[in-house]
C-alpha cells in the first residue's frame, strides 16, 4: 500500500514494531468507549494480530493504518476502514488519537480527509459511515466538516460508568460514484 502523506501527517501500514504502540492503545481504559473494547488484549494477540496486518482489505475486510508526524514519524494514532463491504461498496470509519496534547491539532482531521478520499478514489466505495457517541461532541464536529451526516440514533446503546449512553450513525454518501 502506498503512504499516504498530508501537510502535517501521513498514514502507514501497522508494522511489527508497532506492537507497543498499539498495545498501549488497545489496552486504555479512557478510550474504550469509543472503540467499543471491554477487555485488555494481550501483546500476544496483538503481536498475532500485527503478523496478520499484511492482509489486504478485500480479505481481512478492514484496514488500520497508523496516524504518523511527518517531522518525528512517530506514530500518535490509528485510523480505521472496518465492515468493509466490497459488493455494497461502504465501510465504517473510525479514529483515535492516543495523546490529549496531540489532540485538536488537526491530526485527527488531516488523517480523516485521507482516508475519505483513499476510500472514494482507490476503494471507489459508494459510502462511509461512523458510530459515535452522541456526546462526542469533538468526533461530531470532526466528522460532520467533511460532510457526514446523522441519518439515526441507537438509544442506551453503549453501557458507561453506570449509565447508557446514546450512539449516533453518521454517513458520508459519495455523490460522484
Amino acid at each position: 500500500m502506498v503512504t499516504l502523506k498530508g501537510q502535517n501527517i501521513f498514514l502507514r501500514a501497522l508494522e511489527p514494531e508497532d506492537l507497543e504502540f498499539v498495545y498501549a492503545i488497545e489496552n486504555d481504559e479512557a478510550i474504550w468507549e469509543v472503540s467499543n473494547t471491554q477487555t485488555p488484549y494481550s501483546k500476544f494477540l496483538i503481536r498475532q494480530y500485527l503478523e496478520n496486518a499484511h492482509q489486504d482489505i478485500y480479505e481481512a475486510k478492514q484496514l488500520r493504518l497508523a496516524i504518523c508526524k511527518n517531522q518525528t514519524s512517530e506514530a500518535i494514532g490509528l485510523i480505521d476502514l472496518f465492515d468493509f463491504d466490497p459488493k455494497n461498496s461502504r465501510a465504517g470509519v473510525g479514529i483515535i488519537i492516543q495523546n490529549d496534547e496531540d489532540r485538536n491539532n488537526g491530526y485527527g482531521k488531516e488523517a480523516l480527509e485521507l482516508v475519505i478520499n483513499f476510500s472514494f478514489t482507490q476503494l471507489q466505495l459508494h459510502q462511509l459511515y461512523a458510530n459515535i457517541q452522541t456526546e462526542n461532541d469533538a468526533s461530531i464536529k470532526l466528522f460532520s466538516t467533511f460532510g457526514f451526516q446523522k441519518i439515526g440514533v441507537k438509544r442506551d446503546w453503549t453501557y458507561s460508568k453506570g449509565k447508557f449512553l446514546d450512539e449516533a450513525i453518521f454517513q458520508l454518501i459519495n455523490t460522484k460514484f
